[in-house]
């Protein structure tokens, strides 16, 4: 991909996105050489549009936007909401890029708005945070899951979701279908055991 003009520096889009948003960016950092915007919720669709259109951003591409989960982020210090989307911006004209946040504000349901209708790449991303996460997009024409089975009960990214899940699928030879029924796989030690021969390696 051919980019247009030479980067511009991070420091300064830093400031550029601070004057462009104002008071709707709750935070911009700069980190590891990258630029975080956190956004409120109800902010997140004002502001993807501003990015898009605004001179100085001109963010047309949205490179990627997933779901977090902060249930086991806390270490003593952190208390703020559990779940998070993160959208990944690039500016093809002005050669630059930013992350996007916004945490949505409900822990037992969690919904922000679609940003599908700015950028149209969101489609399956948002899907698939639905699918995994259980994250609600507000606005988006077609919210189904995408990677698990349409009968699938839970979102399997979720930190308490359990890795064996909550049912199994078998062919039933009576019923002549696939049935689903309760797990029945009994949790056992997944640590190998690791056995060496006497002098192996050469060590007494």
């Amino acid at each position: 991909m051919l980019l247009s003009s030479p980067p511009v520096s991070i420091s300064k889009l830093a400031e550029t996105l601070a004057a462009v948003l104002g008071s709707k960016a709750k935070s911009v950092k700069i980190a590891l050489g990258e630029v975080t915007v956190t956004v409120a919720a109800t902010d997140y669709l004002a502001v993807a549009a501003l990015l898009r259109d605004a001179p100085g951003c001109k963010f047309e591409q949205l490179i990627d936007l997933c779901g977090l989960d902060y249930s086991e982020y806390k270490d003593g210090q952190y208390d703020g909401f559990r779940y998070c989307v993160a959208s990944h911006l690039l500016s093809v004209s002005l050669n630059q890029r930013v992350r996007l946040k916004a945490f949505c504000p409900n822990d037992d349901f969690p919904v922000v708005d679609s940003v599908n209708g700015i950028w149209n790449s969101a489609n399956w991303f948002e899907r698939e945070a639905f699918d995994l996460y259980g994250i609600i997009f507000e606005g988006h024409a077609d919210l189904r899951r995408i990677l698990t089975d349409y009968g699938f009960i839970g979102h399997p990214f979720r930190k308490d979701f359990p890795t064996t899940g909550y049912v199994e699928m078998r062919y039933d030879a009576e019923q002549k279908r696939v049935i689903y029924q309760p797990i029945t796989i009994e949790p056992r030690e997944t640590t190998p055991r690791v056995i060496r021969e006497d002098n192996y390696g050469g060590l007494q």
